[in-house]
């Protein structure tokens, strides 16, 4: 059985290039996912970039004397209540990866006795999904945030742009 198993995975990897792709098998010796290797190389690009713009949106809202925190919670539209966020688990580094709720951060700032608190949610394009935009949404009519930011990057190297919300979607 098990010859017939390794048999089958050679004619497979004869057919697809495995110079181009990785492969995923599972017990039975057929094959269950097949990925580009320049897909997985981009992802990761992607993936630390967008790591990097957001650490750069932070410092430069503590910059401009705002107290920045990552948001923890997310929303569960159908029952209408805030839920802790669910963590994901990372594979390759064994490591439950913490604050993958909507917004990214959230922001306070005192202005004498008031206190001003946002939400700011990084995206490097500024685009929001169609559940982004509900959660957006749900969190301005329940008064959660005073304001939602959209931060993207700019025209010019290095420039942060800020949206707000309620502006660029006119519905609150």
């Amino acid at each position: 059985m098990e010859r017939i198993k390794k048999e089958r995975k050679e004619k497979i990897i004869e057919k697809i290039n495995p110079d181009n792709y990785e492969i995923s098998w599972n017990e039975e010796g057929v094959p269950y996912k097949f990925k580009k290797k320049s897909e997985i190389k981009k992802g990761r690009k992607s993936r630390g970039q967008g790591a990097r713009f957001e650490l750069k949106v932070r410092e430069e809202l503590e910059s401009r004397n705002w107290i920045v925190t990552k948001w923890m919670n997310n929303i569960d539209l159908e029952k209408g209540k805030i839920i802790p966020a669910k963590r994901k688990y990372n594979p390759f580094k064994k490591v439950l990866v913490i604050g993958t709720g909507l917004p990214d951060f959230v922001a306070f700032r005192r202005y004498g006795e008031k206190c001003e608190v946002i939400g700011v949610e990084v995206k490097i394009n500024g685009i929001l999904s169609k559940e982004e935009k509900e959660k957006c949404k749900w969190y301005l009519k329940n008064g959660i945030f005073s304001a939602i930011w959209i931060a993207k990057k700019g025209k010019k190297r290095g420039q942060i742009e800020y949206d707000d919300f309620a502006e660029k979607y006119n519905k609150t």
